[in-house]
């Protein structure tokens, strides 16, 4: 084989590895972050969060942003305090969905007092009360002045319909593509499009920002 054919093979395989390079940096530090395009079932996954789910929002007026989470989830809290400020600014009204989960094999996922707060905050839509119940940590929260949900059967339907709800949610986004994970975050751009995402790494929050309004 000479030496020019074995020149040219050589840039070839340098070709085919720094384009496949390319598309694995592609995929890695973007394509994989990206949310999805809800095309199936957006009725029925626009009206679980909007009319069966007790969320609670600062009542702004701009863009919906539903997110679904938990009390103890780390990158829930993390998502609330680095961009909920600026989505506000923006004036995005950022609808929060909390869930008390069920017990896992005999292992509590939920606290007594998170069960009731739960309840409330579905019963009441307070902002307020969530706020209340964030600014303290979790296990010193007492659920002060709120009826428990347990041994109350209308308030224990109340945190079941919220366990109820992300079961309904996680196939309906399966089919979409999105694997339910907190927090579970849908919106629509300004294309009018349904999106979401299991937002649960920073790198995907430059394409909620961006898709929000938020600069």
């Amino acid at each position: 084989m000479s030496r020019t054919r074995l020149t040219a093979i050589a840039v070839l395989l340098l070709a085919v590895a720094l384009a496949g390079a390319a598309g694995w940096a592609w995929w890695n530090y973007d394509l994989r972050w990206r949310p999805k395009t809800i095309e199936r079932h957006a009725p029925e996954i626009a009206r679980l969060l909007e009319q069966e789910a007790g969320w609670v929002s600062p009542g702004l007026k701009g863009s919906k942003l539903y997110m679904v989470s938990f009390r103890t989830c780390p990158d829930c809290l993390r998502f609330k305090a680095e961009q909920f400020p600026d989505l506000h600014a923006a004036g995005v009204d950022t609808r929060v969905i909390e869930i008390a989960r069920r017990d896992v094999n005999g292992l509590p996922k939920s606290t007594p007092a998170e069960r009731a707060t739960v309840a409330e905050l579905w019963l009441t839509r307070s902002w307020e009360l969530m706020e209340r119940w964030e600014a303290m940590p979790a296990a010193a929260w007492t659920a002060p002045g709120i009826p428990p949900a347990d041994g109350d059967p209308a308030r224990t339907a109340v945190v079941e319909a919220g366990r109820g709800l992300v079961d309904k949610l996680v196939p309906l986004m399966a089919d979409n593509g999105v694997d339910f994970a907190y927090p579970l975050l849908v919106w629509w751009d300004q294309k009018g499009r349904m999106r979401a995402c299991a937002c649960e790494k920073r790198e995907t929050y430059r394409f909620v920002r961006r898709e929000l309004g938020v600069e």
